[in-house]
């Protein structure tokens, strides 16, 4: 990992003010229309923070032998099991699987708004703060985590280092953003879901749009809106 601020130079009350407004965060209420929905996931954004005063969050690299999604950058995460009482527990149990993070370790604070992705798949983004980060000691899983780094949460709001691509689904276009970010581990490059993931979660806690034009495909609200098509 990155470094870290310590937690008694001064940073608690920046922490406190962010968990009190982001407990504030009422997300869209869903569809009751989930009656088409096969598969459920949630993935952990879990922010810190850094050395600098600034907020950062965590991220993976997957392992490039998984079957999918390999070698790309990713939020802690994965699918719903029968035993996960809800999205948190599926957030907190992957993370603590990937990343070697304890639950007892991330104060959840709000969830998101769920996203449907092209895959017919609700996933969950489950936003947490990592207090003590002294009491983290990453350890990656060396099936499904290549490397572990962490990127601040504001350069998601910047148009810096970034790029869009054009895409269309159902005749109608959207962008995917890409974010290129060199940590002291290595270079990467953030996009897709997670990129617009952490779009909104910036946008939340700073409370401003971004400095580019976001245009986020529909698909994604169709768990709020109940307009999932039919397989």
């Amino acid at each position: 990992m990155g470094s870290y601020k310590d937690p008694n130079h001064g940073s608690d009350d920046d922490v406190e003010n962010l968990v009190q407004r982001l407990r504030l965060y009422k997300p869209t209420p869903v569809s009751d229309e989930t009656e088409f929905y096969v598969k459920r996931a949630a993935v952990l954004v879990c922010i810190f923070q850094g050395n600098n005063g600034d907020l950062r969050v965590i991220l993976t690299k997957r392992s490039s032998s998984l079957s999918s999604h390999s070698g790309e950058v990713a939020l802690p995460g994965g699918k719903q099991e029968e035993t996960d009482i809800d999205d948190i527990q599926t957030a907190l149990r992957e993370a603590k699987e990937e990343i070697g993070l304890e639950p007892s370790l991330v104060n959840v604070v709000t969830i998101l708004e769920p996203v449907f992705t092209k895959h017919r798949m609700i996933v969950v983004p489950v936003v947490g703060i990592l207090s003590d980060t002294k009491a983290f000691d990453p350890c990656p899983c060396a099936d499904e985590v290549k490397a572990i780094f962490d990127a601040p949460l504001e350069m998601f709001l910047k148009d810096e280092n970034r790029w869009a691509e054009e895409k269309e689904w159902k005749g109608e276009k959207y962008l995917l953003h890409y974010f290129h970010y060199e940590a002291e581990n290595g270079k990467y490059l953030i996009w897709a879901f997670t990129a617009g993931v952490l779009i909104r979660v910036a946008s939340i806690v700073y409370q401003r749009p971004p400095a580019f034009l976001e245009l986020r495909p529909r698909f994604w609200d169709m768990a709020i809106t109940g307009d999932i098509p039919k397989p």
